[in-house]
Parts: structure tokens; sequence; C-alpha cells
């Protein structure tokens, strides 16, 4: 006999290997079980990955933390995480698995190999050093609280396992790319515990327009470029790419909460933002008719732009309404793209629902970090950073909570 703690952490995803990392390295005397549902780790990791694997961003701690939001989020708490496991943390711990990184020009931080397998592998046989177990194909079916806590799964397709732990950490991700096991079906086994959320929806997303079919064959597939698209008194800068269900791009990642709550989503797309409109209009001195056809030349306008101000200007009678057009395109939207499709998803567990080391109030030693959480963060390394923050987190709050708690006898 020796007396030992066991801790699951349910989710093979960044939030839950760095949870298991920190808890394995602080608790050596402490059993730690990694579940996944599918048969490997680190599958959305490795999609992302397809891009060169964005992993954290070069951008100021402080405006780095208000890349964070979420209803009812705490104040200062995401400084505080990055102050705890931040952008430079990220990058020393990769150098430590062999994977050296770059900041490049837009601030984003991606490994010089551009490649997530080689760093995942890295860190999946850093953690079985550690003695971190992996049991994959288990589907996490039901939580009970007792004197343990108790834990169902299926294994394969239909074996029902019954496991008991100590503490445990879910990081089982938010409900976007479904097929790589972030299918949010935890939460209906939060709520029968009593945990309230709010609904899983779509963020980093594109939105649908209803383009006229007669349209799409001329600009479907073409960029948007060095444009400042609004929402409000919001602007962000950046490109969007037409496509055949309405548009994509950062802009509109980034806009996303505003557009959200809107009862009639529209962006406004300033299509030349280094120029006013009356010095638009001045290019134009000249002209006298065939205004659009002019603005292709004088503005350097692009033939999607055109097309676009063409079909969307009802009449374009002088070179000051054309102007206007320009710098006011105004695109209705009518809804986001299904959350299984998009980069990441708003909602999850509210905030009033969790402490300091991301517990969850109404079960004490289930912690919870990643995109289960009600926050969102616009892409360039912070939905990353976000995970592996957070993992950081939960996996020390669990420790903590492991210490606070009499040891029990195990064969």
């Amino acid at each position: 006999m020796r007396p030992e703690k066991r801790i699951a952490i349910i989710g093979g995803g960044p939030a839950g290997l760095r949870s298991a990392e920190v808890v394995a390295i602080a608790a050596a005397d402490a059993a730690v079980t990694l579940f996944d549902a599918k048969p490997s780790v680190g599958r959305k990791f490795l999609v992302a990955g397809k891009g060169g694997l964005n992993l954290t961003n070069a951008e100021p701690v402080d405006s780095f933390a208000a890349r964070y939001s979420g209803p009812e989020q705490p104040s200062g708490f995401w400084s505080s995480l990055l102050g705890e496991f931040g952008a430079e943390d990220l990058r020393a711990w990769a150098a430590e698995l062999g994977c050296v990184t770059f900041v490049a020009s837009s601030g984003r931080v991606y490994p010089v190999a551009l490649k997530a397998a080689p760093l995942l592998r890295s860190w999946v046989r850093r953690l079985r050093g550690l003695g971190v177990e992996f049991a994959m194909k288990h589907r996490w079916t039901g939580l009970r609280q007792g004197p343990v806590l108790s834990l169902d799964f299926i294994v394969g397709r239909d074996r029902p396992v019954h496991r008991e732990f100590d503490a445990v950490i879910l990081a089982l991700g938010g409900a976007s790319w479904s097929s790589t096991g972030s299918d949010g079906t935890w939460t209906s086994i939060l709520q029968q515990n009593g945990v309230e959320m709010n609904p899983l929806t779509a963020a980093n997303c594109g939105w649908e327009v209803d383009w006229p079919p007669e349209w799409l064959a001329e600009v479907e597939g073409n960029p948007l470029k060095n444009i400042v698209v609004s929402v409000g008194e919001r602007k962000v800068a950046g490109e969007l790419m037409v496509t055949r269900y309405g548009l994509e791009g950062g802009p509109l990642y980034e806009l996303g909460p505003e557009l959200r709550s809107m009862e009639k989503p529209e962006i406004q797309i300033d299509l030349k933002p280094t120029f006013t409109a009356d010095r638009l209009v001045k290019k134009m001195e000249s002209a006298r008719h065939d205004f659009l056809k002019e603005a292709r030349v004088r503005w350097k306008l692009s033939d999607t732009a055109c097309t676009l101000l063409g079909r969307m200007c009802e009449r374009i009678g002088s070179a000051q309404a054309l102007a206007s057009g320009v710098k006011t395109m105004s695109i209705p939207l009518t809804r986001p793209r299904p959350v299984e499709e998009t980069i990441s998803s708003a909602g999850g567990i509210c905030w009033r629902e969790i402490d300091s080391f991301l517990m969850l109030n109404k079960l004490p030693g289930v912690f919870v970090a990643g995109e289960m959480i009600d926050w969102e963060a616009p892409t360039g390394g912070f939905l990353i950073q976000g995970c592996f923050s957070s993992g950081t987190r939960a996996g020390r709050g669990a420790v903590e909570w492991l210490n606070r708690q009499p040891r029990r006898a195990s064969a």
C-alpha cells in the first residue's frame, strides 16, 4: 500500500495537455491520467498547424489581455493569467521541447519549422516521461460527487467504464471543428450538475450574405484588400474574402461580438481608408461620366471592389456619390456560419460558476480550462495562448486542491 492522489484530465488539446504537464511536474506523487474520446491527442492543434501553427503573439501584455472578452469576465483576470504563463513563457516552453520560434512582421509567433507535429510529438514524449497515463477512445459520459469524484466513460463503441479520482480537470474545448473532438456534448453533463452556462455559438467565423446568384460568377473567391471594416464605432483593418455563402476574414472575426449583438447585423467597408472622400473626389475632377470606370484607374480600385460598388450603389451619378460608396459601402449580413465549421466558439461556462483557480463552485475538485469557459479572442495566437494560460492555472489549482485533501491509501 502507498499513499497516492489520483487526478484525471479530460481532453487532449493544448489546455488539457498543459494541465497534465503542470500537475505531473508539481505533484510527483500523484497518478495523472489524460482521457480523450479520439484515438490520439492534439487533433485540433495539428489542424491549426496546417497554417504554420500560430502559437502566440508578441503584442504587449496590457493590450494582449484586452483581446479576451466574455460576459461577466472578472476584471484583471487575463492579466493575471498571462502574468503566470504568457507569450514569453510559451516561447521558452516550446524551445525546451526543441521548437524554436520567431516573430513575424504581424506580431504573430510561429515555429521556425512552421509545423505542429514535431512539437506535439516532443510534448507527448515529455508527458509520458513524467508518468502521465494516456487513455484514448474514452468518451466522457457522466460525473458524480461523493467522497471521491466518480467519472463514467464509454470506451470504444459501447464498453462502459467507471473510474474514481481525487480531482478532475475538464478541457474539452468548445463546439468548433467537431471532427477533432470539440463537439460541445459535455454541456449536458455539467448542466445536470447545476452548472450554468451560455449557449455555445460561432466565433472567429465567416458571415453569410444574400448575394444575388449572378454576382458570384464575378466576385466569388476574390479578396478585398487593405480595407477597414466598421460596426458602429469599432473599426478593424484587414482583408475580406468573398465566398459563395458570404464573407470571410480577420476583421469579421474580431467584430464577431458586436455583430452577434445586433438584431440586423451589418458592416460598413471603407475601400480606400488612406484617402478622404474629398481627396477621392479631387482625383476625379476632370471626369464627367463613366465614374466607376474612371475610379478603377484613378483610385486604383480592384475589380472585386468595382463589381460590388456597381451592384450595391443604386445610382452612381457623380464622383461624390461614388466616393461616398467607397468610404461607406454597407453590406447587410444574415447569420454567422455554423459553429461546427468555425475556428472557435463563444459561450460556455459562466464566469460566476468558477473561482480564481478555475474550480467549479458547485463541484469542488473539478477544474475547467480552455474554451469550455465563456471567453473568446481573435485569431493571431491569442486563442492558443488562452488555452495554455488557463491550462496552467487549472493545473496549479488542482495541485493546491490535492495538497489540501487527506491522503488515502491505494494498492
